[in-house]
């Protein structure tokens, strides 16, 4: 349910803009274009955008639309840009120093960027999951429960359900309901993982950002992530970076292609795969760099 955090003063007789629950005043369908026409209702689009560490331009123009409750891959070299481009999308990038964005990330029509946002609930709805699991070193129960009890909105009569169903969301719950009590620390690595999906589910987001959320795993625990990520597709909106090629074959409905600090093209990931659109994508593709 959204909630109303800021309203703008308007002159009289003239009709205030809604106002979304990020604290941001929504963007007129007329004042934007989407970047991809073939997607109705995206989660994001992304125009125009430029990124900068310092002076250094990590991203360049890039325009992107990520379909809502599909699974969008991106891939490229390493220091393509693709990680840096996924933090813009939750606004992670604020935390480093120096850094500065030029263009628009769009969240349901909604400038993320607007100096009115509230980028506290930007990151409950827009999750996201790191390349190394990094559990709370408490328990597994207080893990999922830290964020729901930190914004106040669960009973503590309501808590056990929430996270029973978000240990069950992450495929979880069978292996870890005899010790909800015991730290998350002694979990094996895939199973800390997991952990780290089922707390971003705790906040309800609606989108899960994925960074190399499989590179420090095993092949079978990766497996786990993949199928979690399959069960998942549908209910969110997910955007996973993968370096592995194969990978973003088997859980992508989408693939964007990054290069050089541009997205070179992204398209449904069988098209990818099988017929991209240029020689760059081809040429990384079939193994002639990165």
């Amino acid at each position: 349910m959204e909630t109303t955090l800021v309203q703008e003063s308007k002159p009289p007789k003239e009709k205030a803009k809604p106002v979304s629950a990020l604290g941001m005043i929504a963007v007129d369908a007329a004042e934007r274009r989407t970047p991809a026409d073939e997607f109705a209702d995206p989660s994001f689009e992304v125009q125009q955008l430029d990124f900068f560490y310092g002076d250094n331009q990590a991203l360049t123009q890039v325009d992107m639309a990520i379909p809502r409750g599909e699974v969008t891959a991106l891939i490229g070299p390493s220091g393509c840009g693709k990680s840096t481009f996924l933090r813009t999308l939750n606004r992670m990038n604020d935390l480093v120093a120096e850094t500065r964005v030029e263009g628009k990330v769009l969240l349901d029509g909604q400038d993320i960027y607007h100096r009115q946002v509230d980028v506290v609930e930007l990151r409950r709805r827009v999750g996201m999951v790191f390349q190394r699991p990094n559990p709370f070193p408490i328990s597994i129960y207080e893990n999922i429960a830290y964020g729901p009890r930190l914004q106040g909105k669960v009973s503590k009569a309501d808590m056990d359900a929430l996270v029973e169903r978000c240990l069950h969301g992450a495929a979880l719950w069978d292996e870890v309901k005899d010790r909800l009590h015991t730290s998350a620390l002694g979990l094996s690595g895939g199973q800390q993982q997991r952990l780290c999906i089922a707390r971003a589910l705790a906040n309800e987001p609606e989108v899960l950002l994925l960074d190399e959320p499989a590179s420090a795993l095993d092949p079978k625990a990766t497996a786990r992530i993949e199928d979690l990520i399959g069960q998942l597709r549908g209910d969110y909106t997910i955007v996973i970076v993968t370096h592995n090629m194969q990978q973003a074959a088997r859980v992508s409905d989408h693939t964007g292609f990054f290069y050089k600090g541009r997205l070179v093209e992204c398209t449904p990931t069988a098209q990818m795969f099988t017929r991209p659109e240029h020689q760059e994508t081809e040429d990384y593709l079939t193994g002639r760099f990165g």
